[in-house]
């Protein structure tokens, strides 16, 4: 079968596929991971695929029909997010439009949370594909080339007439070394050049060591609409594989992002992947998310097996705050955490959010203390971005504190994060505000350029990587995208 497999157009450099979409201060752009990874299960089944990132290669429809060049989709599988759907749904009309036999599937953690009021948004939308998506467009595609009912693919919604059939839920991927490895897909279909993580040095890649993630964290929507709680790992010899391919075929990569939800998870996975990758001698750097609670030797085994930094979610430096998002962690922990990533060596990149259950001015203060004292490699401070499916988004609803629901609002004009709550302690005005200053205030600290200006001239690499970034970041500021706090 024919099958066209699109990320859309939309506001430019639109990072759809980070856990909070949207045009990034930092310029991040991330690879479309989880249709990246459809797609080599669907090449693996024998189809013929083309697949298109528009935001990343800067291309309209109109491009990405002329890239087409005769092909003729029977299927079409369009990814989404919450801030684009709107736009994304309208892509996915043209597609009809200008191929009205394809069938259009629509993928995403937002069809994934609301697939009824999804196909509700369109007539030229066939079906939603909830959650893990991976083998159920290939099961969809089997079933349309067949001709075979579609109520026996698992994983759908769809309508018939004016009644939604809800297929039976799709079990979880368990066997995840028989998914093809994601760099293979990029190599035939993207540019990795086009690619970028504010954190991590560039050129860079992303893969998936394992899916799903066992914390509790309220706001995480992965885990709560995508891939469950459940921590399924790829064998440590399958994820080592992959690295020596993508050393081997792509010259110049400067390193690799392991984009696992939480990688030390499952610490025995971790050490495992650590010691193979030590014993075969490979020698490229990554970084990894983790949680504020890795222990030190654990921590030096992934430096000594080429991790260069962790990304931390912090998320605040208020026990009260801590525990009213179910992080599960304390702040005790978090600075011993912090002291032992620097006596390895490891780089942080940690996160704080504002707007949590309980969250005021002074909070946040207590928050922006604690970054200080940690002194992260760099630190994002951000409003709470609640999306439907998550225990963050019922709560903002259950109480009142959504501004809107149109969709197209989280996002502002330029197609950066909008705030949409209003909590009983801060208004969004305040947590937009409060975010923008702290973020200057922390990465503008005079101790702080030094030490930057320091790491610069040591490792021209890690130099390269900070002016990429600051480079999006001083522009923004000085288009009155970060604003100061009154």
């Amino acid at each position: 079968m024919n099958i066209l497999c699109v990320n859309p157009p939309f506001m430019g450099r639109f990072s759809r596929t980070s856990r909070s979409p949207a045009v990034t201060k930092g310029g991040t752009l991330y690879y479309p991971i989880w249709l990246a990874y459809a797609v080599g299960v669907l090449e693996q089944a024998g189809h013929e695929v083309r697949f298109f990132d528009a935001p990343a290669d800067d291309l309209c429809l109109d491009d990405l029909f002329v890239r087409l060049d005769g092909f003729l989709p029977e299927m079409v599988v369009v990814d989404t997010s919450t801030p684009s759907i709107y736009n994304d749904i309208q892509v996915a009309e043209e597609i009809k439009e200008k191929f009205p036999s394809a069938f259009i599937v629509i993928v995403g953690t937002h069809p994934s949370s609301l697939p009824e009021e999804t196909l509700d948004l369109s007539e030229s939308i066939d079906a939603i594909a909830v959650g893990e998506y991976d083998y159920t467009i290939r099961d969809l595609a089997s079933a349309l080339g067949n001709n075979l009912p579609l109520e026996n693919v698992d994983g759908i919604v769809f309508k018939k007439g004016d009644t939604f059939i809800k297929n039976k839920n799709r079990d979880k991927i368990i066997d995840l070394d028989d998914i093809p490895f994601v760099s293979s897909v990029y190599k035939r279909h993207l540019n990795h050049r086009n690619y970028f993580f504010a954190a991590a040095n560039y050129p860079m890649m992303m893969i998936i060591t394992g899916r799903g993630c066992p914390f509790k964290c309220f706001f995480c929507v992965y885990p709560q609409v995508f891939h469950g709680r459940r921590y399924r790992t790829r064998s440590a010899e399958n994820v080592v594989d992959e690295f020596e391919y993508i050393v081997g075929n792509f010259p110049g990569i400067e390193e690799i992002g392991i984009e696992d939800d939480c990688f030390t998870a499952n610490r025995g996975h971790a050490r495992e992947i650590c010691e193979l990758l030590i014993k075969r001698g490979i020698k490229i750097k990554w970084y990894c998310n983790v949680r504020g609670d890795v222990d030190y030797d654990l921590l030096k085994l992934m430096k000594e097996a080429g991790c260069r930094l962790v990304t931390v979610g912090f998320e605040s430096g208020s026990q009260h705050i801590l525990d009213n998002i179910h992080k599960g962690e304390k702040v005790e922990r978090y600075y011993q955490f912090a002291k032992e990533t620097k006596r390895v060596g490891l780089l942080v990149h940690g996160c704080i959010m504002v707007g949590n259950p309980g969250d005021t001015r002074e909070t946040v203060a207590e928050s922006y203390e604690f970054s200080k004292k940690i002194n992260c490699d760099s630190m994002q401070f951000y409003p709470l971005y609640v999306y439907p499916g998550t225990e963050a988004f019922n709560w903002a609803s259950d109480n009142g504190y959504l501004r809107t629901m149109d969709f197209s609002h989280w996002l502002t004009n330029e197609g950066l994060h909008n705030c949409v709550l209003n909590t009983s302690q801060l208004s969004s005005e305040e947590m937009v505000t409060l975010c923008d200053y702290y973020l200057k205030k922390y990465h503008l600290r005079p101790g702080y350029l030094l030490s930057k200006l320091r790491q610069a001239i040591i490792h021209p690499s890690e130099g390269y990587r900070t002016y990429k970034s600051a480079k999006v970041f001083f522009s923004k500021i000085l288009n009155g995208q970060i604003a100061g706090a009154n």
